[in-house]
């Protein structure tokens, strides 16, 4: 298995001299990109309707084309799932990623082209495997097999040979050969349909198998981790699998699920690495262990443009390529990719922690904040407050969601929070308290509104049986490797249907 480790060493070798290369040349590596990306977009019903021959810059490339959304592309998108070709992308297009974002009631169906599989996820697979290898020579990941959580896939009627499915199911279904064998339970397995029965199914032979990784959503990777001891009955995952090594997660923060994921993958003995890999392609990797951040990969076949989050919506904003961005702003991402999706408003936000190399932190979604009276929190600001209150009040939480609620008798209101506990706080005041006064310390904003309760009281929190926002996702028909609760929200739709199954 040594001589495996020496191969890929080898061939990372020159992968990390080009990575270093747009490290430096953030610019020069995007234009390669969008040049590229023009070429080949010219030859698409896309390109042509958006005078693609005449783009020669930047700057022409988003003269000639608005910033778009899902309901911009939906009626090209639903041909290419009739089988027609070159409509966003040339050639035609046999996988769809659904993608719903943080649980939304209408699924999207986003084009995943061969050549964006390739240059996006499988490239992003490949930089973990050689920025892993290249800090620790000696590793024996590769001695063993991998847990992926990932979804399923179903066909496409009246297409034949095209499917539709999470981008973590299609992913695996299009694995190369030689990668196969790493995939633990098997692609069967990990592909099946019904979520319940996988999860068993993949606890059941997962165990008896020499596991060295799992990669998935926090979320979901907590919960399968569970499902393994309690099988076994061991108090964590090294009593079962002692060769196991590292967790590789994306999707959202782990923040939230820190402090359950480190009781049973110990991480003085495991390491934890994030990606930033989703439906629409693979954006950034943890380069750097000691640090929070994520590198941005410049050269996967993604051009990138980023807009401050309070001009989205704007029709006179103009988004900034990536050699003008600056570290601490807000930005909402645009992305163009290799599989058809144009100056695409992603619904992502993210800041910039350092410019070369251009790393990043993700802090949210578009629309998931409140500002119901100028609080303008964000979705980082609440997971950093929770993770703050249960330090100071000894407790874990599992899942959480917020959302406004208005008192019309005095135009005052508040944050009305439900919380799923692993382990309950002693003091449920001491908590609320520390809640308040946690997010106060980290939104200023949020702060002088609650400024002798001028604008809003004390939050409200539920505190909800464990397994209600699992409940949730169930009669939503969500439960799967890429859905996930809404943090923030600013109607209270999300919260009153969780607040309804509580009993609450």
């Amino acid at each position: 298995m040594f001589l495996i480790n020496k191969i890929i060493s080898i061939f990372s070798q020159r992968r990390l001299k080009q990575i270093d290369f747009f490290k430096q040349n953030p610019r020069e590596a995007q234009e390669k990109v969008l040049k590229d990306l023009v070429k080949r977009g010219g030859k698409t019903l896309w390109g042509k309707e958006h005078g693609f021959g005449n783009i020669k810059s930047a700057g022409d490339f988003q003269k000639a084309m608005p910033i778009s959304s899902y309901e911009d592309f939906l009626p090209y998108i639903g041909r290419m799932m009739k089988g027609e070709r070159n409509i966003l992308w040339p050639g035609k297009i046999k996988w769809f990623a659904k993608s719903s974002g943080t649980t939304g009631a209408r699924s999207k169906f986003l084009p995943v082209s061969k050549r964006g599989l390739r240059k996006s996820s499988f490239r992003g697979g490949k930089d973990v495997a050689y920025f892993y290898l290249s800090w620790f020579p000696g590793t024996r990941v590769l001695w063993g097999q991998h847990v992926v959580v990932a979804g399923s896939l179903e066909p496409i009627k009246k297409n034949f040979g095209a499917q539709v499915g999470d981008m973590s199911a299609i992913a695996v279904r299009k694995l190369p050969l030689l990668f196969r064998f790493f995939v633990g339970p098997g692609i069967k397995t990990t592909l099946m349909k019904n979520w319940e029965e996988k999860i068993k199914k993949i606890a059941h032979i997962a165990c008896r198998r020499n596991i060295t990784m799992i990669a998935g959503v926090p979320s979901w990777i907590s919960l399968l981790s569970k499902k393994f001891l309690e099988m076994e009955k061991k108090k964590n995952i090294l009593e079962i699998w002692p060769n196991f090594e590292v967790l590789i997660h994306g999707g959202t923060s782990i923040e939230p699920y820190r402090r359950i994921l480190e009781e049973v993958l110990p991480p003085s003995k495991i390491k934890y690495l994030e990606i930033y890999n989703a439906s629409e392609g693979f954006f950034a990797i943890q380069d750097n262990l000691s640090r929070k951040d994520l590198l941005l990969m410049l050269d996967y076949g993604t051009f990138f443009e980023f807009l401050p989050r309070e001009d989205v919506g704007k029709p006179d904003a103009l988004p900034l390529t990536i050699d003008k961005v600056k570290t601490g702003v807000n930005y909402a991402m645009i992305i163009s990719t290799e599989s058809g999706l144009w100056r695409y408003l992603i619904g992502d936000t993210v800041q910039f922690t350092s410019l070369f190399p251009h790393r990043v932190r993700i802090t949210g979604r578009i629309k998931h904040f409140i500002n119901t009276f100028g609080e303008e929190v964000i979705v980082d600001n609440a997971e950093k407050a929770i993770v703050m209150a249960c330090k100071k009040t000894n407790c874990i939480v599992r899942e959480f969601t917020v959302a406004p609620i208005i008192y019309k008798e005095t135009n005052q209101g508040a944050h009305e929070w439900v919380i799923e506990f692993e382990e309950e706080p002693k003091d449920k005041k001491a908590f609320e308290k520390a809640l308040d006064e946690s997010l106060r310390e980290v939104n200023s904003d949020y702060d002088a509104k609650r400024f002798k309760d001028l604008l809003l009281k004390p939050p409200v929190v539920h505190f909800v049986p464990k397994e209600t926002f699992y409940k949730w996702l169930e009669s939503n028909g969500k439960t799967g490797a890429q859905n996930k609760v809404p943090r923030l929200s600013g109607t209270r739709e999300y919260l009153e249907e969780i607040l309804k199954i509580a009993k609450i």
